[in-house]
Order: structure tokens, then C-alpha cells, then sequence
């Protein structure tokens, strides 16, 4: 399944890459599965419950108090209103599996090209 780097994966791209990879289940098995992961989701969340995903990372459902803000066209003061905001935090091994780091000096590749050739940098 290519896929274009600037594109989103969508939910029928998830329920395709579960029936193509995993086998044994009909499409619609396939997306009764997905939509049953995402409603468990939400439903925990919707609790005030965390989801902590090994290997991947936790997500957090936050309670944020009213604030004084301000209308940023206007310039006019304005109370933003309490909300609960959905916070993720990823973990070590998905952070290292998005960067994957060089075999020489341990630090990602594109950071260790930038400190070789940035005189600035205290490596050169």
C-alpha cells in the first residue's frame, strides 16, 4: 500500500491493511474490529481513563479550567471556556523508531549531517 508523505491515512486504509496483512477476517469483520478498537477508545477515554499502549504511547484526557484569553483579530479581552483537551505522549521506542539514529555516533542522521558541516556546532 504506497503511500503519498503527504497524505493521511484514513480509517478504510487501517481496515484494508488489517484484512490484507492479518487474513482470516472478511472486510467487514475488518472494520467491525477497527470501529470496535476506536468506540473502546472513547469510551475509556470518555471516563477519564488513560490508554497506555506499549511500545507505542499514552494517551491522556486532560480537564482544562476557564482562562482569560483574548480575541486575536479584535484584540478584545474574552474567557475561554473549560474543556477537555486529548493529549498524546509517544513512547521511547515509536520516538526511536520515527528517528532512526546513525550506526557511527548514535545521533539521527540528519542532525549529525547539520552538526558536521555548521561550523557553529562545536563538532567540526
Amino acid at each position: 500500500m504506497a503511500r503519498d508523505g503527504d497524505s493521511n491515512m484514513t480509517k478504510a486504509e487501517i481496515v484494508q491493511a488489517l484484512y490484507t496483512k492479518v487474513g482470516g477476517f472478511s472486510k467487514k469483520e475488518s472494520a467491525d474490529i477497527v470501529d470496535l478498537v476506536f468506540d473502546m477508545m472513547k469510551d475509556t477515554l470518555g471516563k477519564g481513563e488513560k490508554i497506555k499502549i506499549s511500545g507505542f504511547g499514552n494517551f491522556v484526557l486532560r480537564d482544562k479550567r476557564q482562562r482569560p484569553g483574548r480575541n486575536p483579530q479584535t484584540g478584545d479581552p474574552i474567557q475561554i471556556s473549560e474543556r477537555r483537551v486529548l493529549t498524546f505522549k509517544a513512547s521511547q521506542i515509536l520516538k526511536q523508531a520515527l528517528n532512526p539514529r546513525t550506526a557511527d555516533d548514535g545521533a539521527p542522521a540528519e542532525k549529525a549531517q547539520t552538526a558536521a558541516t555548521d561550523p557553529g556546532s562545536g563538532l567540526a
